[in-house]
């Protein structure tokens, strides 16, 4: 019986298996660019406060320094995803080429960045309370 990976027609590497990879590349990109988007809008929210109190005519002392720093926050968080998933996906290539078998990697990116996520939101949260 030919192992999963091998096209058993002719003894060659399947491949789906290089496509499945490439596809969970492409997803954690996604993901990544939607953190950076996220974090962008929040680094903005303390600017839209700003100007929404301006309009209000309440002229509050407001700084965006939070906000600002959470959303940078998240739009590292983003570019860090990517290259995390840009080097898992190089090395899974190597180790396939070479024929060896998929490892289950000691750290997992998306716990991780769920780990990282839920602290800035606790973050958010904390920040939102305190308007």
């Amino acid at each position: 019986m030919a192992e999963p990976s091998q096209n058993s027609a002719r003894g060659e590497p399947d491949p789906r298996v290089r496509l499945a990879a490439e596809r969970t590349l492409l997803a954690w990109i996604r993901t990544g660019l939607a953190m950076m988007g996220f974090g962008f809008v929040v680094a903005r929210f303390g600017l839209f406060l700003s100007e929404l109190a301006a309009v209000g005519q309440k002229f509050t002392e407001h700084s965006s320094g939070l906000s600002l720093g959470l959303g940078t926050a998240m739009v590292v968080l983003g570019v860090v995803v990517n290259l995390f998933a840009a080097l898992d996906y190089r090395a899974f290539v190597k180790r396939y080429e070479r024929g060896e078998s998929d490892r289950v990697p000691s750290w997992s990116l998306g716990i991780m960045s769920a780990l990282v996520l839920a602290a800035l939101g606790i973050g958010i949260i904390g920040y939102l309370l305190t308007l």
